[in-house]
């Protein structure tokens, strides 16, 4: 679980490193045990007024693939920092038109025992059509209850981040003695 303070931090440090000229803004920064993604507006391509939806659709779509291509060596460049100071890998994405785009991102495993009715769940989906795989009839799953239980889940982490500013006080946690720099009293006799 990653903090406010963490976060922001983190969205400051994208902030600050990427190029000026990469985002007309800076959208969204999330993070979680493996992975930070990184989202930017970036302008809509310029169109006649009378444009038609399709036309509309293919410009943004030609746009996100150009910007995507173009930018690939500065995005890869920043990633790399970022992983090594972060440790997690980086995605990308954009928004545009109304539209958003993910260029890359994990899908990382997650391994889980489920007894007989959660399985019927995923094979009731399955068998609907809804998802190829258990593992995507889970994902279904997940991202069902992320739309539905957004507040829900904002507020459970503001609980956490709690409850670790909290520990962080504990009986173990650092006090300003603990990190001043000592002067050191030994004697070289060279």
């Amino acid at each position: 679980m990653i903090t406010t303070e963490q976060q922001q931090k983190l969205r400051g440090w994208f902030a600050g490193r990427l190029p000026d000229d990469l985002f007309e803004e800076v959208t969204d920064v999330t993070v979680d045990r493996e992975e930070i993604t990184v989202i930017g507006r970036i302008p809509e391509p310029r169109l006649a007024d009378d444009a038609s939806a399709a036309e509309r659709d293919a410009a943004v779509q030609g746009r996100i693939e150009e910007f995507r291509e173009r930018t690939r060596e500065d995005r890869m460049a920043v990633a790399r920092e970022a992983e090594h100071r972060f440790g997690r890998k980086v995605s990308w994405g954009v928004e545009c038109g109304g539209r958003r785009a993910l260029f890359t991102h994990v899908a990382a495993p997650v391994m889980t025992r489920l007894r007989q009715p959660e399985r019927q769940v995923l094979d009731t989906l399955i068998a609907g059509g809804v998802a190829r795989s258990r593992s995507d009839a889970l994902a279904w799953c997940v991202r069902l209850v992320q739309r539905h239980a957004d507040d829900w889940l904002a507020e459970l982490r503001d609980s956490l981040e709690h409850v670790q500013r909290v520990r962080a006080q504990g009986p173990d946690a650092e006090t300003p003695e603990d990190t001043e720099d000592t002067e050191d009293t030994t004697t070289n006799d060279e």
